[in-house]
């Protein structure tokens, strides 16, 4: 049998992801390269051999995806796969454009063969785009499950940027595991809230085996979906966060409206400081796209813990670094309590920048005032430390989900901003969770 060649475009996630459940063991196809963009440092390595299958005993590379015009001729690759997230529908069509013209088939995989069915029932917190608060959410239901009484644990969207052997099947519980494991600061970010709820945390690479094994410990598993991604497991009860700071993407950005039309609850965050025509506009969207879903008001109200340091000072602003980059946002948290708190000036943090920290800069100019936590490698640590401890500023306010000091080495002050989602009237999360329980006995 003469096998399709095919190419799968990703970001260490996605494309691993949908390779081991369709593409590792069909015969029909060979994978002949991934490629990579999004994260620094995670192209120009490959896919190991001990998780690639007999089928690829050499392992598969990963490539940069400015090369796919290449790769395609190169190899005779018949067929691309577009597998990552967060990607407005003109980059997704100039993909498809540079496939097609290079002689292959272009294609996006939907949930048939991607989604793989649990035997414990599943929560699925997905988004239209990052930074929605998909984080705040996925707390709140596993929060309201744990007071009812049900052993809960939450699986996490991947982030394998380092020895994809080594992540294959991880499990966090304690703040240990996070150091033992080396993860990044983006890591943490989405590790660490659930070990200060006492739970476990699942990632990793290898989604089917991850699955078996939280399976052990739940009553219901949580799915805490990455970017605005599609949940990897079949989900009981699909809720979709979305942002009016950002009204209209649900309509223009893969695959967030998928999942908007496939959501049967939908979580409006930060109407607070959302413009009323916008709100609006999204509940237009919704009515148009997913009428019969369950529709949530809410807001993700910012608080610091030392507030009264923060009048009158001026402050350097971290924020949570991909709700900054591939998710367009041009503030955070950190910048709504700054303001909020009367800080004299929020400064400007680019000419301090040095390293990989200024390259971010080039390549996402809408920033300008913040300081996006990036941290994807000890280097870029220690250069997001030079670029603070350069800074002018009197203290730093962090607007990522962590105690960011546990993993900078800085002598500026900094004062933690958190915030918590809180819903705006009926109906709310406690109430689908309550009819979500009755799913729980059937299938658990």
């Amino acid at each position: 049998m003469v096998r399709k060649k095919v190419a799968i475009l990703g970001a260490a996630g996605r494309d691993f992801h949908n390779f081991n459940v369709y593409f590792r063991d069909h015969q029909e196809y060979e994978v002949v390269a991934f490629t990579a963009t999004q994260i620094p440092g995670i192209d120009d390595k490959k896919y190991p051999a001990e998780l690639a299958g007999p089928f690829y005993p050499k392992g598969i590379p990963i490539v940069p995806e400015d090369t796919l015009s290449q790769l395609i001729e190169d190899y005779g690759v018949e067929l691309v796969v577009l597998a990552y997230s967060d990607l407005p529908y003109d980059y997704v069509m100039h993909r498809a454009a540079i496939a097609n013209a290079a002689g292959a088939d272009f294609t996006l995989m939907g949930g048939q063969h991607t989604m793989i069915k649990a035997e414990k029932p599943v929560v699925a917190v997905c988004a239209v785009r990052t930074g929605c608060g998909k984080s705040q959410t996925s707390r709140k239901v596993c929060d309201i499950l744990l007071k009812k009484g049900y052993k809960v644990v939450a699986i996490r969207h991947p982030m394998p940027y380092g020895d994809l052997v080594k992540q294959r099947c991880q499990r966090f519980a304690k703040y240990e595991d996070l150091d033992n494991e080396d993860c990044t600061i983006e890591e943490r970010e989405e590790y660490e809230p659930y070990i200060d709820m006492g739970m476990v945390v699942y990632a990793g690479v290898e989604y089917a085996e991850i699955l078996k094994k939280a399976e052990k410990e739940a009553d219901i598993i949580v799915w805490d979906g990455g970017n605005n991604d599609l949940p990897f497991y079949k989900p009981d009860l699909h809720i979709v966060v979305a942002d009016p700071h950002r009204a209209g993407h649900e309509k223009r950005y893969y695959p967030g409206e998928t999942n908007l039309r496939m959501a049967d609850v939908i979580v409006i965050n930060k109407e607070a400081t959302a413009i009323k025509g916008d709100i609006e506009t999204v509940k237009k969207n919704i009515a148009e796209l997913n009428p019969e879903a369950v529709v949530i008001d809410a807001n993700s109200p910012v608080t610091a813990d030392e507030p009264d340091g923060i009048k009158g000072k001026r402050v350097l602003v971290i924020e949570d670094g991909p709700t900054l980059t591939h998710g367009g946002m041009p503030y955070g948290a950190g910048f709504i309590a700054a303001e909020k708190y009367d800080a004299a000036e929020i400064v400007d943090p680019r000419p301090y920048a040095v390293g990989s920290i200024k390259k971010v800069y080039q390549k996402y100019s809408h920033l300008t005032s913040i300081l996006p936590a990036m941290g994807y490698g000890d280097q870029q640590v220690k250069e997001l430390e030079g670029t603070i401890n350069k800074a002018n500023c009197d203290l730093v306010i962090s607007g990522t989900p962590i105690d960011i000091k546990r993993v900078l080495a800085t002598e500026k002050p900094i004062v933690r901003v958190r915030y918590e989602l809180e819903e705006i009237g009926k109906p709310d999360l406690k109430e689908v969770l309550d009819a979500f329980s009755t799913l729980v006995g059937k299938k658990g």
